[in-house]
């Protein structure tokens, strides 16, 4: 009996030990791997050039500051945020000592949004423009760790300091494979500028945009370095053919390409009974180009019959111009004994009517982006594909019933009141 005693309570014992011991692995197991939060630097021109006053009737850098003051109000927590300037130090005629002219205002790491906001009010239009060593200088700024990293240039004018090529310089920030990436925002930007802005983010994977009002500064900032602290998906690059036979085949995801001046490009899709397939295009005008383009997205079946199309026409005021579409295929009501349904191959085709002067090179093409989604499609696939209405028609309709049966009791109303006061 003491035996038997003495053995239970010894396996007790052993069980516990081993509790104990595996339950610190287990729990440490369980527990997520702390991302590393993601860092992002503004670099700012602050060279002479932004005094010019074509902002909303205020100077450049009077834009910037604002700008600069409502992304530090909105920053997310957990975004380590730094600010590099170039040219707001040194107003004098010597090109070398210019072209040094750039250093961080702000450390990379946990905001201070006040001390952030007091630095930024010191600064004042003053020299050159050296955009590569400023680059270089940010790239610099963020190195080290696994986390996500963006540089936002926000700039007016182009390099003032060749030949150190800023566009070169992002080639080789993009050789070392450090996955980070340039974005570029030019104020009131000309043809060169535009030009040079483009190249730099594009070498990076980054996004170019114009800006004419202080308005789009700080919604365009804000966007990108909320990106940072939620990266998109990495766009995948691709080549679309001349017609749906040759096209690529796309599974979901992003998707980069290149389309000349007036050019169809197709891509092909499988679609399955009961899904449905979203798509949309978006067309940089990377370069000067004549007023009034548009860009065209269409679903057409491999035999050339269009399924659904979507279409948006600009006029010269936005350097992006975008469209969508949606095409739900229904279920098939197939019996339990029959075969799996075959995917349907949808091609999708990208048209653009831009055209552009003279002047103006036509080659390479202009950078196109397109996101393929295929989701579990409605009850009724009909409905959502009718017009784009969906399942609005049903309260169109009772709401056209409603109005009908409203303006009869109102007319009846009427001549009865009439008929009412001509007897009286």
């Amino acid at each position: 009996m003491i035996t038997r005693k003495r053995l239970t309570t010894g396996a007790c014992a052993l069980l516990a030990a081993l509790s104990v011991a595996l339950l610190p692995t287990s729990a440490a197991a369980d527990e997520p791997v702390a991302k590393e939060s993601p860092k992002v630097e503004l670099v700012l021109d602050v060279s002479g050039s932004m005094r010019a006053k074509d902002i909303d009737g205020k100077s450049r850098m009077a834009a910037a500051k604002q700008a600069f003051n409502e992304v530090l109000d909105a920053v997310p927590e957990e975004v380590r945020l730094g600010i590099r300037t170039l040219g707001a130090d040194y107003p004098g005629p010597d090109r070398k000592r210019g072209c040094k002219d750039t250093r961080q205002l702000y450390p990379v790491g946990p905001l201070d949004r006040t001390e952030a906001k007091t630095a930024v009010a010191t600064l004042a239009p003053t020299g050159w423009t050296p955009i590569g060593p400023a680059l270089l200088g940010a790239a610099e700024d963020l190195e080290g760790g696994e986390a996500t990293r963006r540089i936002v240039l926000i700039t007016d004018g182009e390099d003032t300091c060749a030949p150190l090529d800023p566009c070169q310089v992002a080639r080789e920030i993009a050789a070392k494979g450090i996955h980070l990436v340039i974005d570029t925002l030019g104020l009131v930007p000309d043809a060169k500028t535009r030009q040079q802005l483009t190249c730099i983010a594009e070498a990076t994977g980054g996004t170019y945009t114009s800006v004419h009002r202080t308005e789009d500064l700080s919604r365009r900032v804000r966007q990108l370095v909320d990106r940072a602290a939620d990266p998109v998906v990495t766009p995948v690059a691709t080549e679309g053919a001349g017609r749906c036979a040759d096209a690529p085949q796309l599974k979901p995801g992003l998707y980069t390409d290149r389309e000349s001046f007036g050019e169809h490009r197709w891509y092909r899709v499988d679609l399955l009974p009961g899904q449905e397939l979203r798509a949309s295009v978006s067309v940089s005008a990377d370069r000067a180009v004549n007023d009034d383009y548009g860009v065209l997205l269409r679903a057409v079946t491999r035999h050339g019959r269009e399924i659904v199309r979507g279409s948006e026409a600009g006029d010269g005021r936005t350097d992006v111009i975008s469209t969508g579409l949606r095409y739900p295929k229904p279920e098939r009501d197939d019996g339990p004994g029959d075969a799996k349904p075959a995917a349907e191959t949808v091609c999708l085709q990208v048209s653009n009517s831009f055209s552009a002067p003279p002047s103006v090179k036509t080659t390479p093409g202009m950078p196109i982006e397109l996101t393929v989604d295929v989701v579990d499609g409605p009850a009724a696939a009909s409905d959502v594909a009718s017009f784009g209405l969906g399942r609005g028609w049903w309260l169109l309709g009772a709401l056209v019933l409603v109005g009908f049966v409203a303006g009869l009791l109102w007319g009846w109303l009427s001549r009865w009141r009439v008929a009412v006061w001509r007897t009286h």
